[in-house]
């Protein structure tokens, strides 16, 4: 009688864990996350209003993204050997505690070149927090690393959903309020990390060579996938940082125009990515994304004069990016056998320089051409990504590689960074 209970018990599936049931010391990290990835779209918003207040171009105002994504970009190559010394807690802590020091001297900051300036200094900060981040919330999390990647990508979701929304309620009272908020936010982040973040609750680290992430990126996946990324996120940042001159509106009507934004590409990252990639190949997933981003960037480019128009343009371009940045960041995950965050160092800074080229090159081409002539060089890009990834389709075959689409977890498996 005891044998078939025995195999009953062997064949009856164990309960699924659930992402929600996680310790403090997770939802500390989350809290952080979603701060953290707030601050991306924060500054839309306000890019008028600085731009009236303190007599700047539209040019200059954009080089608050630059400086921001160039020094995130090149830090993010060294992070890896950073915090595989510093450990995970205190690398968080001394990101956090350097986005609060230059968020509150950019809010008190009486001319662009000094935001400028303080917004590197704000990326340098971000290029340490996120680049742990998700790899300590791996290491804490319940349920594995698909569920932990699941609750990462929720956060990514909401901090970039609410950014703008939070940058257009404080902004519409003045310009400095969302420096204000960050730095608030992320000092309280700050405090919750340093008490419910005990040092055990994370893995030893094991040092990585300083030149490792540059090596990576002579594996054929990873810098094609790297190579996809860099042209893929011109596109995502003309439409976040450039849109917002064209729409003409106020920080409100900026702020509820890219909350749409990104709330849409928040329900792409976390069901409708995996669902996808589920059922199809994720190389396939990428070829049918990109050239519908493309699209959407050439329709941009047409209803550039017309406001409603140009507002759908950017709430629906906001559902193919999440289903971009899943795919990508699952794709590096399972390019290669480097250590994810060698190869996540490796790929966000590569993928962060195109960010940084896009805002100003977009207002450039705009002011001396038209207005149209920023998307078009945002579709231009995003072609780019696609041909990348249909002349790598040999090196991109173990992306392909991953679970059966069948199984329950490769329905799990979540999504990844956006910035």
């Amino acid at each position: 009688m005891s044998a078939p209970a025995s195999a009953s018990a062997r064949t009856t599936p164990e309960p699924k864990p659930s992402i929600l049931k996680q310790s403090t010391a997770v939802w500390a990290i989350a809290f952080a996350c979603v701060v953290a990835f707030m601050g991306i779209g924060l500054v839309d918003p306000i890019l008028p209003a600085i731009a009236e207040s303190l007599k700047a171009s539209p040019t200059q105002t954009e080089l608050l993204f630059t400086s921001y994504l160039a020094v995130t970009g090149v830090a993010m190559f060294f992070t890896s050997w950073v915090s595989s010394r510093l450990g995970a807690k205190r690398t968080l802590l001394i990101g956090l505690a350097l986005i609060v020091v230059f968020a509150l001297l950019a809010a008190t900051s009486g001319d662009v070149w000094s935001i400028i300036g303080f917004r590197a200094g704000w990326g340098l900060g971000n290029a340490l927090f996120i680049s742990t981040a998700l790899a300590t919330i791996v290491g804490a999390a319940s349920g594995g690393t698909a569920s932990a990647i699941i609750l990462y990508e929720a956060a990514l979701g909401l901090g970039i959903a609410i950014g703008p929304l939070i940058g257009g309620l404080l902004g519409s009272v003045s310009w400095r309020g969302p420096f204000f908020g960050v730095t608030t936010l992320m000092a309280i982040a700050f405090i919750a990390i340093v008490l419910f973040l005990k040092g055990g609750a994370t893995e030893k680290p094991t040092p990585t060579a300083l030149s490792a992430p540059f090596r990576a990126l002579g594996n054929p996946a990873l810098g094609a996938l790297a190579a996809t990324a860099l042209f893929y996120n011109i596109g995502f940042f003309v439409l976040l940082a450039y849109t917002p001159y064209p729409l003409g509106f106020g920080a409100l009507g900026i702020g509820f125009t890219f909350f749409g934004w990104g709330v849409g590409l928040a329900i792409t990252s976390v069901w409708v990515a995996p669902l996808l990639t589920a059922r199809l190949r994720r190389t396939t997933v990428l070829r049918i994304a990109l050239p519908l981003l493309a699209l959407d960037l050439v329709a941009a480019a047409v209803v550039v004069r017309t406001p409603a128009a140009l507002v759908v343009c950017v709430v629906v371009g906001g559902l193919v990016l999440g289903v971009l940045n899943t795919v990508l960041t699952e794709s590096v995950m399972e390019a290669t056998d480097l250590p994810r965050s060698v190869a996540s160092s490796a790929y966000s800074g590569v993928r962060f320089l195109g960010g940084a080229v896009a805002p100003p090159v977009a207002t450039l081409l705009a002011d001396t051409i038209a207005p149209s002539a920023a998307y078009v060089f945002a579709a231009a890009s995003v072609a780019v990504a696609f041909v990348v990834v249909v002349a790598a389709r040999g090196a991109l075959r173990r992306v392909d590689d991953g679970p059966e689409p069948a199984r329950v977890e490769a329905e799990a498996i979540g999504a990844g960074e956006a910035i």
